[in-house]
């Protein structure tokens, strides 16, 4: 499992973006890869999967 911070996550579109403390890289999460509910600034914890324009966020739940 990485950790991270919720660095945007808008409700309203479903998206959002997760930066990874490890390497500071950013990534994409949609609302279908959450666990738990999150909000701007979370700490979370999460895996990636290869999505279409690649990695993205899944299993993302609350640290």
């Amino acid at each position: 499992m990485k950790e991270g911070k919720v660095k945007f996550f808008n409700d309203t579109k479903g998206f959002g973006f997760i930066k990874d403390d490890n390497d500071d890289k950013e990534y994409f999460v949609h609302v279908t890869g959450l666990i738990d509910e999150i909000r701007e600034n979370d700490e979370v914890t999460f895996e990636l999967q290869e999505g279409k324009k690649g990695l993205n966020a899944v299993n993302v739940k609350l640290a």
